[in-house]
């Protein structure tokens, strides 16, 4: 395979990295960027582990050449903090405990984040339709759906 040069603009800063020509994304972001809150589930765009935005769209990270989102805004979990603070979405889910083992989270809260910019304040069957791509293998489904309308009850997607 051939190397290549990408400029990607991830969680607000640009960054230039070399990688194999159809390298995916999650490896871009974990290897060369360090960034680790986005895991790598099935490795085939069925789980939702590896959800990151891309110009605000949940997009699988782990079957989208890294190459496609040139250009794009790629926001991870680490980019929905502010200020190094929790963002309203991580904060409620914090409250409502939504987390177990927490390793499905980081495509969740992508998704999530996506919902709430489409539509602010979801009702209970939005959410669960929007997070029907997602597997959690703790159980935690409820407490994340009641998260989710927690931090839209107060306003916050991020």
């Amino acid at each position: 395979m051939e190397t290549t040069r990408l400029r990607l603009r991830i969680n607000g800063s640009e960054r230039e990295v070399s990688a194999d020509e159809n390298v995916p994304l999650l490896d871009v972001l974990r290897e060369a960027c360090g960034l680790k809150g986005t895991r790598f589930g099935c490795g085939v765009g069925e789980c939702g582990a590896c959800h990151v935005l891309v110009d605000g769209v949940s997009t699988p990270a782990c079957d989208t050449p890294a190459w496609t989102a040139q250009g794009k805004e790629i926001v991870t979990v680490e980019g929905l903090a502010r200020n190094g603070q929790p963002g309203a979405l991580q904060q409620a889910f914090l409250e409502e405990q939504a987390g177990q083992c927490g390793y499905c989270l980081s495509g969740i809260l992508a998704t999530a984040s996506a919902l709430l910019a489409r539509v602010p304040h979801p009702d209970e069957q939005q959410v669960r339709t929007a997070l029907d791509g997602h597997l959690c293998r703790c159980g935690a489904h409820n407490r994340i759906v009641r998260a989710i309308l927690r931090a839209s009850k107060a306003g916050g997607q991020a």
